[in-house]
């Protein structure tokens, strides 16, 4: 049997990391072999070998893993994956909000160390194979408009997979819309996409992208109810990450589309 692929899980204590903690530990080819969290909140029990620490770099030296899987706050998002790339070890990071800077440091990093970075907006199958099929639609309209609507804690607004969609679809969009309009109302203009955000509890991650032309319109949706559906995509990006070089911005760059 080949040998599993060795995680760490930083914000193994939130919600996402909850998930990612559960789905590594009843993987057959896939080993947790430390968590990094700062709050002390856990609410589940682990395996007594599973190394628990508070600061990366250290837990990395000590626990040795081949990949850091990263679902934590935009706020410290960066400098997890710079100190795991310096440590030489891959990454997959699921917490969205990181700028177009951000990821410049991160791809100059993983060059230079020789690692790889996966960084996905969205690990959800579904939601990954609407933004591809809208990249598609966009070649024969002209208007479009995004809705996306997530749990009131998510940190950040637009969504990542709605910014993510917009620039795809603006690459591919048949003409530049013309947006008449631009009051706070009609939504955060996102590459001429007008983008609108919406923040309620019972909701998990869902996103509509709706294109119009005369006479019809055509509506794209996604619906995750359960964290769970990110979890295969998560395990995807694991195994694939270990293998590249550099950095990998979005999950279908790994799936055979």
């Amino acid at each position: 049997m080949d040998k599993k692929i060795a995680v760490l899980v930083i914000g193994a204590y939130g919600k996402m990391g909850k998930e990612v903690v559960h789905m590594v530990l009843n993987s057959d080819d896939l080993e947790l072999v430390s968590i990094v969290d700062t709050s002390d909140n856990c609410t589940y029990n682990l395996p007594n070998e599973i190394f628990i620490g508070q600061n990366l770099q250290e837990t990395i030296r000590l626990s040795k893993p081949d990949v850091v899987v990263d679902f934590t706050h935009p706020g410290i998002v960066l400098d997890n994956t710079l100190i795991s790339l310096k440590e030489r070890v891959a990454v997959v990071v699921g917490t969205t909000g990181l700028g177009e800077n951000d990821l410049d440091r991160i791809h100059v990093a993983a060059e230079e160390t020789g690692v790889g970075v996966l960084v996905a907006p969205n690990f959800a199958l579904g939601a990954v194979l609407m933004m591809e099929i809208s990249k598609q639609i966009a070649k024969h309209f002209s208007e479009v408009e995004i809705i996306e609507m997530h749990n009131p804690k998510k940190a950040d607004s637009p969504s990542g997979t709605a910014l993510k969609t917009a620039e795809g679809i603006t690459k591919n969009l048949k003409s530049i819309p013309l947006i008449y309009d631009k009051s706070a109302a009609r939504g955060k203009i996102v590459n001429n996409v007008p983008v609108h955000s919406i923040r309620l509890s019972g909701l998990i991650a869902h996103q509509q992208v709706i294109f119009g032309a005369q006479g019809q319109t055509l509506t794209i949706k996604h619906d995750s109810f359960d964290r769970t559906s990110f979890m295969p995509g998560v395990a995807l990006a694991i195994k694939k990450v270990v293998a590249c070089k550099g950095l990998i911005y979005g999950l279908e760059n790994v799936l055979d589309l």
